[in-house]
């Protein structure tokens, strides 16, 4: 009668953790349903103040309602949204790009990091168990790109770099 009851106690817990999900951390999930990030409203409509503003129709062209992403940032950082245009480096931020780029740049450097996060998910698949209960690998996964926070704290105060949010070190 106890096996048949440890038996039932097995069953209910492997049926009840079997609801829980945590797909957001797993790198292994499927994307079958569409991004809702990629989902972006359109503005108002609204009437121009003179019909003469309003730009020809192009088929397949912008609409005066579609989102600019790119604009609305830049306007609601403070900058000028015309000049996204020329898309050139603005002269205060020359020196930066300068002392950025000072070793050179990679232009396919997204599409090169892309390859390599594909080959390293690749490397670190769900093992057996995990695909049969649907457990997260993503922090195994990811551990040994991890930062521990209280040794790097540690690190920076031996260091004599000032962290001013940061408890001073414990004495050891």
């Amino acid at each position: 009668m106890q096996a048949f009851v440890r038996g039932v106690a097995v069953a209910a817990i492997v049926g009840l953790s079997a609801c829980g999900s945590n797909q957001l951390m797993n790198i292994e999930t499927g994307q079958n349903s569409p991004d809702e990030f990629a989902i972006l409203p359109t503005r108002p409509l609204s009437m121009p103040p003179d019909l003469a503003l309003l730009p020809t129709p192009t088929p397949g062209g912008a609409n005066i309602t579609d989102p600019n992403p790119n604009a609305d940032a830049v306007a609601a950082l403070g900058g000028n949204p015309a000049s996204l245009a020329d898309q050139g480096i603005a002269a205060a931020d020359g020196a930066l790009v300068a002392h950025a780029t000072r070793r050179g740049s990679d232009r396919a450097i997204r599409e090169k990091l892309a390859q390599s996060d594909a080959d390293w998910r690749s490397r670190n698949k769900r093992r057996p168990l995990e695909a049969l209960f649907g457990t997260t690998v993503y922090q195994r996964a990811y551990r040994p790109m991890a930062l521990d926070s209280q040794t790097e704290q540690q690190r920076w105060q031996r260091a004599g770099a000032i962290t001013q949010t940061s408890p001073a070190p414990r004495e050891e």
